[in-house]
């Protein structure tokens, strides 16, 4: 078993993917965080089987909904560096990415 960290950031990306969902329906707001830290906490058992395709992070895609979470990660510890919307610009995916992993946050 591996530890599994959230970072500030990504917190921060779970709010902001909330508020968007609960503005879709009624009760979906919820359910957006609740898959997500479904799909975080396996990183617990499959940290670094994931491929790194931006900034040298892996990438875990959500199983519900179209968000990928990126993290570091040393061999004992995976950091959730961002919980990122698949369907923005790419470029601005590899911006987030590429300020976060610099930061840490």
């Amino acid at each position: 078993m591996h530890d599994v960290r959230i970072g500030v950031s990504a917190e921060r990306d779970l709010l902001v993917g909330f508020d968007f969902y609960e503005t879709q329906a009624a009760g979906l707001g919820q359910y957006f965080p609740d898959s997500l830290f479904s799909d975080i906490d396996a990183l617990a058992l499959y940290a670094g089987v994931h491929p790194k395709p931006l900034a040298g992070l892996h990438r875990s895609l959500s199983r519900r909904f179209p968000f990928a979470i990126y993290y570091d990660f040393d061999g004992r510890t995976a950091i959730v560096l961002a919980v990122l919307d698949c369907r923005r610009n790419p470029r601005s995916i590899r911006g987030t990415l590429g300020a976060r992993r610099m930061h840490k946050k």
